[in-house]
């Protein structure tokens, strides 16, 4: 039988046609008129309910139900609403009932339809042996569901590619905001563009680094070093703080029924902390303790100490110990979290056309290096390129890189000072004697130790050498820091300010000195100097870690053509996904309860249709333009209108008769005398 031979389900769309689709009769009434039938069983049972109602109901009280409609419209509609409803819930219900049946009825025809294909013997023992549970269809369903998945995958991340590329287009950022986007924009921490150093006119080097602390992560991440206790305490918090939030629930749904007002976000955060008292406690010895009612202490004092690998010697498969780290390591709590990071940003480089040659994932470590190309000469790499790094930070690696960081910066200073007393000490050399001739006044120094006195030089150096009466560098003014946030979050920014101009003003003063000559002294001076500015421009380039926080940090070097840009907008689509991907996002809960002041709602903002209001200011400048055109047209001269005047407003505004202007034109002499009391004689 061929495929055209089925019967086809009906095609037509119709309210009035029987058993077409979307209408509201059926050929199964056999011309019945349900609305007929439907209002026959209403009014009959609402004329029973009425007269049950007025019998047993005293007269006074049936009065007074009459208000805003009459009884028997009440119950009418009652009767009819309940009529209704009962009458779709039996007709969906029988309805659903039907097309099981038909539905199982149909598969077992489609199931016997094998016989085209397959002997009928051979169906029959297969039903017979194992049925339709063993033998059927169901792993080709899954492939191809799988494959149709996969699908409507890559439309829709062609479709979010397109639509990423029309916002750029439309945008037209190539800067900062090219990056990160939205919610999104708080997480950077460094974001520098600059010039290549080898291509300055047409690669532009870009720093990216991206900071998601802990508590936004969807996915805790752990270090490979922390112990089993740590994982199942940080378990057991979770679950207390999902108790903490039902009790919340409840209270609110209580608050709601009894019809109160609903509990404001500060009053929520104090529920909260109100309840923790009642699902744990400090004392970690007893254990009777409310801290060990969900999990008992002896499983707790079992694991102490114990971290992702046991000794071989003192490895036993049948202690507790053992058996309660197996299964911790069943959930993978230790590792889940890092591992989804990595796939995330692997898979999102794979499918955005992103193809890299290097991914050193350092496991235990949880720092994974994700890079283009193996090789890292820049002089040999392509204009388009792009490097990942992928490291989650705890507090106590966060604060020995602030150790390494100050003492890093602690050593630029110290050798940028050394090579400015060497320049400084050439300089004063060669202006002492120059071709054998003295040299009295070169520079403000020489000039005020020729004409000033010695008490007046002896002073003015010894408080120049005071560091406590003055911050000077010889260059500017140096900022104090003096706040205890200042010395716990440095920025270095007087330091990296006041160093740069440093190595500046050393070049500027060696080319004073030396002119086109190169000697010795000068050649040494200036290989140091470069040597400094190099490291020092790679160093500041860095990140602070004095501004990190504990969570992942990914940090992003590429470069790209500042003409096609194609690696910049290719990754901003990776960030951007991968950010959705792993982290909750940041949303302040306090713009949601805000409400504007009144001084900054504006009436105007809302506009619609309605009945003109006329206030007296307009209703004034109306009767104002009214005298003004007839005094033109009538050849009397009336008195002239004066507008009311208002106590709020300036006599200047009553008299231009705008509300809020000023009177700009310039006074006669008059006037201006007038106004000053005062009378010409």
């Amino acid at each position: 039988m061929a495929m055209g031979q089925f019967p086809k389900s009906p095609n037509k769309v119709d309210p009035i046609i029987p058993s077409a689709v979307a209408s509201r009769t059926s050929l199964v009434w056999e011309g019945r008129n349900k609305i007929q039938e439907s209002k026959k069983i209403i009014d009959d049972t609402s004329n029973r309910v009425k007269n049950f109602i007025q019998t047993k109901l005293p007269p006074e009280v049936v009065k007074d139900v009459d208000i805003m409609a009459s009884i028997e419209d009440k119950i009418y509609n009652y009767i009819n609403q309940a009529y209704v409803n009962m009458f779709n819930r039996y007709t969906v219900t029988v309805e659903d009932e039907m097309v099981k049946k038909v539905r199982d009825f149909i598969d077992k025809e489609e199931l016997r339809a094998l016989a085209r294909y397959t002997p009928r013997e051979i169906v029959e023992i297969l039903d017979k042996l194992a049925g339709a549970d063993k033998f059927n269809t169901g792993e080709v369903e899954k492939s191809m569901v799988n494959m149709y998945g996969h699908l409507q995958g890559h439309i829709q991340r062609g479709m979010n590619d397109l639509e990423n590329e029309t916002n750029s287009i439309l945008r037209q950022k190539t800067d900062v905001g090219a990056f990160v986007r939205g919610e999104n924009a708080y997480s950077i921490v460094k974001c520098v563009f600059k010039d290549n150093l080898y291509k300055p006119k047409t690669v532009t080097d870009i720093k990216l680094s991206i900071n998601i602390l802990d508590s936004e992560l969807i996915s805790p991440i752990f270090h490979y070093q922390t112990t089993v206790e740590f994982l199942l305490k940080d378990t057991l918090a979770n679950h207390i703080q999902e108790l903490i939030e039902r009790e919340i629930e409840k209270l609110k749904e209580e608050i709601i029924d009894s019809g109160r007002a609903e509990l404001t976000d500060g009053e929520i955060m104090f529920e909260k902390i109100k309840a923790v008292d009642r699902f744990t406690d400090d004392n970690n010895s007893d254990p009777n303790s409310r801290r060990y009612s969900i999990l008992a202490k002896k499983f707790i004092d079992k694991i102490e100490g114990l971290r992702a690998e046991i000794d071989q010697d003192d490895y036993d498969p049948l202690n507790m110990r053992e058996q309660i780290k197996a299964i911790i390591d069943d959930e993978n709590i230790r590792n889940r979290g890092f591992n989804t990071a990595v796939n995330t940003l692997t898979s999102i480089l794979d499918t955005s056309k992103l193809g890299y040659q290097v991914c050193d994932n350092k496991k235990n470590a949880r720092d994974c290096y994700i890079r283009e190309y193996e090789d890292e000469d820049e002089t040999q790499l392509p204009d388009e390129r792009y490097a990942i790094r992928l490291v989650y930070f705890d507090q106590a690696q966060i604060r020995e890189l602030k150790r390494v960081y100050d003492t890093r910066m602690g050593a630029f200073v110290r050798e940028v000072e050394s090579v400015w007393d060497v320049v400084e000490e050439l300089y004063q050399r060669r202006k002492s004697s120059f071709f054998g001739l003295k040299k009295t006044v070169l520079d403000f120094e020489d000039l005020a130790n020729n004409i000033m006195s010695k008490r007046w030089v002896k002073d003015r150096g010894e408080l120049m050498s005071d560091p406590d009466e003055i911050r000077w560098d010889k260059l500017r003014f140096r900022d104090q820091i003096n706040t205890f946030v200042e010395k716990n979050n440095r920025t270095y920014t007087v330091e990296v300010r006041n160093t740069a101009q440093r190595l500046r003003h050393l070049k500027d003063r060696l080319q004073t000195m030396y002119g086109y000559q190169n000697p010795v002294e000068r050649v040494v001076c200036d290989e140091r100097l470069n040597l400094l500015e190099q490291q020092f421009n790679k160093f500041i380039y860095e990140i602070n870690p004095h501004h990190l926080q504990p969570g992942l940090v990914l940090d992003v070097d590429i470069s790209t053509s500042k003409r096609k840009q194609y690696m910049m907008k290719g990754m901003a689509n990776v960030l951007n996904e991968f950010l959705h991907g792993v982290s909750k996002g940041f949303a302040d809960a306090a713009f949601a309860t805000f409400k504007r002041r009144r001084s900054t709602v504006r009436d105007d903002s809302e506009m619609a249709f309605g009945e003109i209001t006329e206030d007296a200011h307009h209703k004034a400048i109306s009767t104002q333009y009214a005298s003004q055109t007839v005094e033109s047209s009538s050849s009397s001269s009336p008195e002239p209108y004066s507008p009311p005047s208002l106590p709020s407003e300036p006599a200047s505004s009553q008299e231009s008769g705008v509300r809020g202007s000023a009177d700009v034109t310039p006074k006669s002499y008059d006037d201006k005398l007038k106004d000053m009391g005062l009378k010409e004689l």
